[in-house]
């Protein structure tokens, strides 16, 4: 398989974590862009949308391949991205636990011209914490770039979750690994 210089559009060490997890050797080179400029009339459209915003603002040759990511919750209709402060983080956790919510990720995947943008859909139920476990969480674990407050991998807060686990933390493999393929950086053996 030839080798090609793949970019991960983001500082996040879980999404490092993933991408690693299938074997890519990659760079990361955090996208800067204004989330707070782009809307979508859906939160898939906007993960996509943001993912693509992502990628694209990475400078690259038409044969280095960027992966952008987002990741939002989504509560009765409501978008719950990063908290950025530990007051806002408890205040999402408080509407969040006991109850079923939906995560997306969008990813773009951009090389040689053609770009391959979707998005993933994942359930969540967070297990129903008192006051004093929320803020205990929230001194431990400082949730605040994680979005709906929370970290799947840190255990203790949910309670159980339908689809892909990968994609609550931010990355989803298994797509992910079959677009990889589909450019040559993925051979199945990660």
């Amino acid at each position: 398989m030839a080798k090609r210089r793949v970019v991960l559009a983001s500082a996040s060490p879980r999404r490092r974590e993933i991408l690693t997890s299938i074997g890519v050797e990659f760079e990361i080179l955090p996208a800067d862009i204004d989330e707070s400029r782009i809307e979508a009339p859906s939160p898939k459209q906007l993960t996509r949308r943001l993912s693509l915003a992502k990628a694209e603002a990475i400078e690259a040759d038409r044969q280095t391949l960027v992966i952008g990511a987002d990741t939002v919750v989504v509560y009765r209709g409501r978008v719950y991205g990063k908290p950025h402060t530990k007051e806002n983080a408890v205040k999402m956790l408080k509407t969040l636990c006991g109850r079923w919510h939906t995560v997306y990720t969008g990813v773009t995947v951009l090389c040689e011209g053609r770009v391959v943008n979707y998005a993933v859909r994942s359930r969540v139920k967070l297990k129903a914490l008192s006051d004093g476990e929320i803020t205990e969480y929230v001194e431990n674990t400082n949730p605040v770039d994680k979005a709906g407050s929370y970290g799947i991998q840190d255990g203790g807060v949910v309670e159980k979750y339908r689809g892909s686990y990968t994609n609550i933390v931010g990355l989803p493999k298994e797509k992910l690994a079959r677009v990889l393929a589909g450019f040559g950086v993925y051979d199945g053996n990660g």
